[in-house]
């Protein structure tokens, strides 16, 4: 088997993933970091050859891109005070912490190496966390936080293990030069990010063909991480301003063709590279294993001390900083809904969430193999094993024990409040259909009954969105109207749907162009969709 096939391989396990970890309960990532274990046991399953320069360039920028399109700037604006306790300063705590450790317990550890490998393994992963939660119906207010944790927590973990890394080749450090770095890092790459989500929305105007929209939202988060590296900027804030200025301007109502194909096509990208990523932390695990050839108890003493300080950083952070943003909140007597955990129950839960994973060996990974003066980077590999017996005990013991935790605490999404404010997105919906069809009538001359058929419709707009409205609207009276509407929707779902098989023939007749024919076949799902 070659690295081609191997690929390969872990692309087909990140699709079969996915429906067998819904079939045994289990998380997709935690499957493809077991499947990736498996592959490296045979001898003809050759080792992970990347050149560490790329590992990060390669994983992250689209992983960063398709988290920042579930969320919007605003719900960060809304989430700064727990972001910040929780990416940023526990991000710092826990850096600090297991630096002082590894070094403590490494003697040949140096501090630079320590503090690389403290913030390569402080950032819980996004992907692994919601990719639980999801599955588990937690509140959404819980997701939100682990969400936006993930994504700053990455930004800062990174800025900090460049720093690092580049002391720990260089054999020097200023305090002043890295916080100066620091803060350049940072303007870069917000400039350059605005920049590029400017340019990418106006260029997004001038393609207008939905294909070429969405291969371009491909190309962005790549130029954006590569241009900010190259101009000393953090690459992971630069794609993640552009990501926010894209999701926040470059929303356009009515392009629903662009946005259909980006939400699949951004689900595919997301769920192949995940399954790629993780599938590569056990592949790897293999090498970190062969390097504790014949010192097993000592590296593995060292692994499970820092996991021990991994954890236990979290716990003792979290506890003391969500009584205190819940007491600001409530001493500031702020009118926005802030996503804080509203229990300790809540809050245990959001601890043991705080998992492992791609960041973390996607940095250890491009460890440089060499430092200035072409001598070994120092503690390399037992920094590779440390770091990957830290994300598979995450992974694995927290992966796998978290849903059994969230039922013995009874943590559930408050599923009430979601339907109801999905019911009366559904109302704004139909009611806004409503009053533009009310000024189209008094502009234009529409016959009674195709007024009284676009009135059907609109209602019909709130309908399919949430069922649950049709009860108020029986209340007002208008059951005959239901049924009628009822009616006619399943007519017309059987007239799209003899439509759509007519065309869908065509493609095996003689002559027949099947580019046409899925042209012509798209505008009636689109339609279907509607």
């Amino acid at each position: 088997m070659d690295q081609l096939a191997l690929l390969f391989a872990l692309l087909l396990g990140a699709l079969v993933s996915v429906p067998l970890g819904e079939r045994w309960g289990l998380p997709a990532p935690v499957l493809m970091t077991i499947l990736g274990i498996v592959l490296a046991l045979p001898d003809f399953v050759p080792n992970v050859d990347i050149t560490p320069d790329l590992i990060l360039p390669a994983l992250l920028p689209p992983l960063l891109y398709a988290a920042v399109r579930r969320t919007s700037w605003r719900q960060f604006a809304a989430n700064k005070r727990p972001i910040f306790l929780l990416a940023v300063a526990l991000v710092f705590v826990t850096t600090a912490a297991v630096a002082a450790v590894a070094h403590a317990i490494v003697p040949w550890l140096p501090i630079a190496a320590a503090v690389a490998l403290g913030a390569l393994v402080a950032p819980p992963d996004p992907v692994a966390a919601t990719a639980v939660a999801a599955k588990l119906g937690l509140p959404r207010r819980l997701v939100s936080i682990l969400e936006g944790e993930g994504l700053f927590n990455d930004v800062t973990a990174i800025v900090l293990y460049h720093v690092a890394i580049a002391a720990a080749v260089s054999g020097t450090f200023s305090l002043s030069e890295a916080g100066l770095e620091l803060v350049l890092s940072a303007v870069v790459a917000v400039a350059l990010g605005l920049a590029l989500g400017w340019a990418a929305n106006r260029l997004l105007n001038i393609l207008g063909d939905a294909t070429l929209q969405v291969g371009l939202t491909l190309l962005v988060p790549y130029v954006s991480y590569v241009l900010a590296e190259e101009l000393h900027g953090s690459g992971v804030l630069a794609v993640l301003t552009t990501a926010l200025f894209l999701s926040e301007y470059a929303t356009d109502a009515d392009d629903v063709m662009t946005r259909l194909a980006g939400h699949t096509f951004w689900d595919v990208v997301d769920t192949l590279v995940t399954g790629v990523a993780f599938g590569l932390i056990g592949l790897e695990l293999h090498n970190a294993i062969r390097t504790a050839s014949g010192r097993w108890e000592e590296m593995t003493g060292w692994a499970l001390a820092i996991l021990a300080v991994v954890v236990l950083v979290r716990l003792l952070w979290l506890l003391p900083a969500t009584w205190l943003t819940r007491w600001l909140h409530a001493r500031l007597d702020e009118d926005h809904d802030e996503d804080i955990p509203l229990t300790w129950r809540e809050t245990v839960v959001m601890w043991w969430s705080g998992m492992r994973g791609v960041a973390s060996a996607a940095l250890v990974l491009a460890i440089p193999l060499e430092l200035e003066n072409g001598e070994p980077f120092p503690g390399r590999e037992e920094m590779i094993f440390i770091a990957f017996g830290v994300v598979m005990g995450t992974l694995l013991i927290q992966g796998l024990t978290l849903p059994w935790l969230v039922g013995r605490l009874g943590v559930r999404a408050d599923t009430e409040a979601e339907k109801e404010f999905e019911k009366q997105l559904a109302i704004r919906a139909a009611r806004a259909a409503k009053r533009r069809l009310a000024e189209l009538r008094s502009a234009e001359d529409l016959p009674e009954e195709l007024s009284e058929k676009l009135l059907q419709r609109a209602y019909d707009i709130g309908a399919r969105i949430s069922p649950d409205i049709g009860q108020d609207v029986r209340k007002e009276g208008h059951e005959e109207r239901d049924r009628r509407m009822k009616k006619a929707r399943r007519i017309r779902g059987e007239m799209l749907s003899a439509a759509r098989h007519e065309v869908l023939s065509a493609r095996s007749e003689p002559g027949s162009d099947p580019e046409i024919v899925d042209r012509v076949l798209r505008h009636l799902d689109v339609r279907s969709l509607r």
